[in-house]
């Protein structure tokens, strides 16, 4: 199944958080809108999920609601009938469950799944999620920026397609002590979980921890977020998947 579904996942590019345009917008990040748009224009996805209090699964980017519903708190505190109360921006669409998002999608478009931690929630959160996607019928990989949840996925679940995310946190440290902030710029991770592909910052695609993972590794590659065309055409060029936002792609990879 691997091999078949990386063929897939490789002809195809990720619309970053659904194909949205702003959060104030008809189409808001990570609505049930942005990816019913992005399967109709025949994009691929990429999404992120969160763990809720109840045990199910939601799509939003951040854990803090404020910046897309304007609520505080953060969405791990939430139960699944809460979502409903959270609006994207000034539209109508509110924070969707996995479950909705992928009966939008319905496997006509593949998906890249980010999985967010919180609060050391890694195992329950993998857990749920393939319990979820068990169901599902169509071709998806699983990211993180936790690793966590990918050494999760290549010891419970080696038949999926895991990959790890990264950047170059020495220069946007995110909070990470420098000796953690290093180790994850370097991908040391990847000793343990062991991914099939790498999701790096574009900016920072030129970081030998990347460039050696993909050329002396042999890892596949992933690169976001891509905001321009040619940006786009560079990230095709270098045969990596472009998790894009915020224009119109004017070429497809071969499919």
């Amino acid at each position: 199944m691997k091999e078949e579904w990386m063929s897939v996942l490789d002809k195809n590019i990720y619309a970053h958080r659904g194909y949205h345009k702003g959060k104030n917008s008809p189409f808001p990040e990570n609505s049930l809108a942005a990816f019913r748009r992005a399967k109709e224009n025949g994009f691929g996805a990429e999404l992120d999920v969160h763990l809720l209090k109840d045990g199910n699964l939601a799509v939003i980017h951040d854990s803090e609601l404020e910046r897309m519903t304007g609520r505080d708190g953060v969405v791990e505190d939430l139960k699944t009938k809460d979502l409903k109360k959270c609006h994207l921006g000034k539209s109508g669409e509110t924070i969707p469950t996995f479950e909705e998002v992928l009966d939008v999608v319905d496997g006509k478009v593949p998906l890249i799944i980010e999985l967010k931690g919180w609060k050391h929630n890694s195992k329950a959160l993998c857990q749920k999620t393939m319990q979820v996607l068990d169901q599902y019928k169509g071709v998806y990989c699983i990211e993180s920026f936790y690793p966590s949840v990918v050494v999760w996925m290549k010891n419970h679940r080696p038949d999926v397609i895991r990959g790890q995310l990264s950047q170059n946190f020495l220069k946007r440290p995110e909070g990470l002590p420098r000796p953690v902030a290093y180790m994850a710029t370097q991908l040391w991770e990847n000793v343990l979980g062991q991914p099939d592909f790498v999701a790096y910052r574009f900016e920072d695609r030129d970081d030998a921890s990347n460039r050696n993972a993909i050329q002396k590794k042999k890892k596949k590659s992933a690169l976001w977020t891509i905001r321009s065309l040619e940006d786009y055409h560079t990230t095709l060029s270098e045969g990596a998947w472009p998790i894009f936002e915020n224009f119109e792609p004017d070429v497809l990879p071969e499919r």
